[in-house]
């Protein structure tokens, strides 16, 4: 018995060393990149040590007193509101009736819209490209923001297996209260769909807050430029006939930039698990 004891015990702190090795491993280019924004050029180029062996603050200065970084992070700002706000709102509308309605051609609906997954963004950045050109777009989030408000189909789909998921007896009482169909949304099933909404704002602002290729395609001036850009230029600079790449300010750039989703992870966690579970309740 005290045998079987032991080795449970032991199996238990084997197991618990493996996930702190694991953890270790997969958080060590998050603590090297945090070490990388305390040294200096000449330290982060000759030496790979985790601890800086002398501490500065100046990639830190330069990037508080010395770049726009502020204007960066207000346009990073206003792109992942601005898209997560239009998603949520145009998303959720569009999942609605495919989940709580019946009309001629729904699933036909549901199949184009689920089958709009299949094909790859970067294969509709040229095209979009020339249109969004075409209207003086260009140069500015508008690209980017204004498509949110169609709807994108993920979220159009988390939506719909949440919704399925709530005993459409609720939309019937509403109803007999003298609720409209648009009365039955908002009073009924969003207070009911904190979950997916959290998860579907935290996933689709993680995503906007670290996109880099959309706006590489649309933005050339320094006015609407995001983190994502700057972190690729603006801490580059010529030195003679030398280029250089002042890789601890971007080190310590990209540490500031790693806080907000963490924060937003750690706040939504619990939701996010709850709503992934919920959205697939019912087929």
């Amino acid at each position: 018995m005290n045998s079987a004891k032991v080795k449970k015990k032991t199996g238990r702190i084997l197991i618990f060393i493996l996930k702190i090795l694991v953890a270790v491993i997969m958080f060590s280019p998050i603590i090297w990149v945090f070490s990388g924004g305390f040294k200096n050029l000449t330290e982060f180029t000759t030496t790979s040590d985790i601890i800086p062996k002398n501490v500065t603050l100046e990639n830190f200065r330069y990037i508080f007193f010395h770049s726009n970084y502020y204007l960066y992070v207000r346009n990073t700002v206003l792109l992942m509101a601005g898209t997560t706000a239009g998603t949520l709102m145009s998303s959720s509308l569009v999942a609605y009736p495919l989940a709580r309605m019946e009309f001629p051609g729904k699933k036909l609906i549901f199949s184009l819209i689920v089958g709009t997954m299949m094909i790859p963004n970067i294969a509709l950045i040229i095209p979009q490209y020339i249109m969004f050109g075409k209207i003086g777009w260009l140069d500015s989030l508008l690209p980017m923001m204004i498509p949110a408000f169609f709807a994108y189909p993920y979220n159009v789909f988390l939506f719909r297996q949440f919704f399925r998921s709530i005993p459409k007896e609720l939309d019937e009482a509403a109803t007999i209260d003298g609720c409209s169909r648009l009365g039955v949304f908002f009073k009924v099933l969003l207070p009911l769909s904190k979950s997916t909404f959290t998860t579907i704002g935290v996933l689709s602002s993680v995503f906007w807050w670290n996109e880099l290729t959309q706006p590489v395609f649309y933005i050339n001036s320094d006015k609407w430029r995001t983190l994502t850009i700057a972190l690729m230029t603006t801490f580059m600079y010529t030195s003679g006939n030398a280029f250089v790449i002042n890789w601890p300010s971007i080190m310590a750039a990209s540490s500031l930039m790693i806080l907000p989703p963490m924060l937003l992870y750690l706040f939504g966690s619990r939701f996010l698990v709850e709503g992934i579970k919920t959205s697939g309740l019912k087929g």
